[in-house]
């Protein structure tokens, strides 16, 4: 058998190997970037920050080893993340890392074979689209674009470039969900009827970072690049730091929490986007300077677009200022619901026979059950304190070296991000907001919405 590659193509010629590809399912550019199966992949962090501190390289670390992939750089392009990402991933693998001032530095570095990114909300799409341009497979975290034309060209720089990219949706990767998933598809849920989704914590230093801002000063920051394709503004540290609090870098709740949940959407259905959304919010309570609502309520319309008559709502709330209800995922059919929260299907709220006989229908009561939870394959990648991350991790590890796609692809990414951008359009405009499927645009009141 050919072990490489270069063994690969000097036998077969590259146009034979085309071919051969193509019958297998792959196109000759992805096998491109198969890497040997005796090869280490050399990773590159792009963003130190806590979630890749916290979770990233902790669910990374678990697999590591088994899968002979190494961290062996960091970029960042404030020099105290930067120097604090080098010593912590240093004294956590046992070698020497190298620090890049910049993703231009990185991606120079010959040894890098693929990326994880974890930078601001805004810059994902962008720093996507280098890594496509670089040829670097890459685990990119959500939100993966907060505007359509950073949403259109990140996707189109990933198909065009055959890399291989994980969307930070962890559930994506939970056992519970993959459960939830074969049961709805299967048609024994019915038609969904109904999405309730919420996220409400009591936090007021949510997204905050007071003990850093006096640290961050303008000669140590590349505020420049920071700012991306973003219109300038002087150095502000908060916005550096705390850049979920304010637009246009970040659109709060529905980038970072909406995204996670309303992507489960996407997968159970099939249906990639809403058909409308109606919003509203504000800053009703924490008045600190910030420019994104702290409370949110939307309501997203959903189904096939050649049938408005038929589909279903999701109601999105969020708030910041009480924790009641905290974080729930409930879907409802005719015959009952299925509880994210509980994991558990039940006849909740069924058609009973004495209602249904009045319309000249049967009774339709769910059977009850628990959603699998405990696949081998999940226990053995759920390790750690953040055990959906960790079998995230896993899987984009192992579709690196497979060339499969991973559970969460690009255009999950691009599709929750559809979502949130309508959503933050119709708080922002406070008007109807649609998705132009011929153009990919978010239209708002007729307009199409940017900045």
């Amino acid at each position: 058998m050919l072990s490489t590659r270069r063994d690969f193509l000097k036998k077969f010629g590259a146009a034979s190997a085309g071919l051969m590809l193509g019958g297998m399912g792959m196109s000759a550019q992805s096998y491109k970037r198969i890497i040997g199966s005796n090869d280490r992949v050399n990773v590159g962090i792009i963003g130190y920050s806590d979630r890749a501190k916290n979770s990233l390289i902790p669910g990374f670390l678990h697999h590591n080893k088994k899968l002979n992939f190494d961290i062996i750089g960091v970029s960042d392009i404030w020099n105290y993340r930067r120097e604090l990402g080098q010593n912590n991933l240093a004294s956590l693998l046992s070698h020497d890392i190298r620090a890049y001032r910049n993703n231009e530095e990185l991606y120079r570095d010959k040894d890098i074979d693929a990326v994880i990114i974890s930078t601001a909300d805004f810059q994902h799409a962008m720093h996507t689209i280098e890594a496509a341009q670089s040829g670097k497979d890459a685990y990119v975290e959500k939100p993966f674009a907060e505007t359509m034309d950073d949403n259109r060209r990140a996707l189109a720089a990933v198909k065009q470039a055959g890399i291989i990219v994980q969307i930070g949706s962890q559930r994506r990767s939970g056992p519970n969900y993959h459960a939830a998933n074969d049961y709805i598809r299967s048609g024994k849920f019915g038609d969904i009827v109904m999405c309730e989704m919420s996220w409400n914590v009591n936090q007021p230093d949510r997204w905050r970072r007071p003990e850093l801002i006096d640290k961050c000063r303008e000669e140590d920051v590349d505020w420049l690049r920071f700012l991306v394709n973003r219109p300038y503004e002087d150095f502000d540290p908060r916005k550096y730091l705390e850049y979920r609090l304010f637009w246009p870098y970040s659109s709060g709740i529905p980038g970072q929490w909406m995204a996670h949940q309303i992507d489960t959407v996407h997968w159970f259905t099939g249906l990639n986007y809403p058909r409308s959304v109606v919003a509203n919010g504000g800053i009703y309570m924490w008045k600190d300077g910030r420019s994104n609502v702290d409370t949110l309520t939307a309501v997203m319309e959903y189904g096939p677009e050649e049938d408005l008559t038929s589909g279903f709502q999701v109601q999105y709330t969020s708030r910041f200022s009480n924790a009641a209800g905290g974080t729930k995922e409930i879907y409802y059919s005719n015959g009952g619901e299925l509880n994210l929260d509980t994991n558990k299907v039940t006849s909740n709220g069924y058609l009973k026979e004495k209602n249904a006989a009045k319309m000249g229908m049967k009774e339709n009561k769910l059977d009850e059950f628990t959603l699998a939870t405990n696949q081998k394959a999940a226990a053995e990648a759920n390790t750690g304190s953040d055990p959906l991350t960790s079998a995230h991790m896993l899987n984009w590890m192992e579709c690196v070296r497979s060339r499969k796609q991973p559970n969460a692809p690009v255009e999950a990414g691009y599709n929750h991000s559809v979502a949130c951008i309508m959503v933050n359009a119709a708080i922002r405009t406070r008007e109807f907001t649609i998705f132009d499927p011929r153009r990919q645009e978010v239209l708002s009141g007729g307009k199409v919405f940017t900045y």
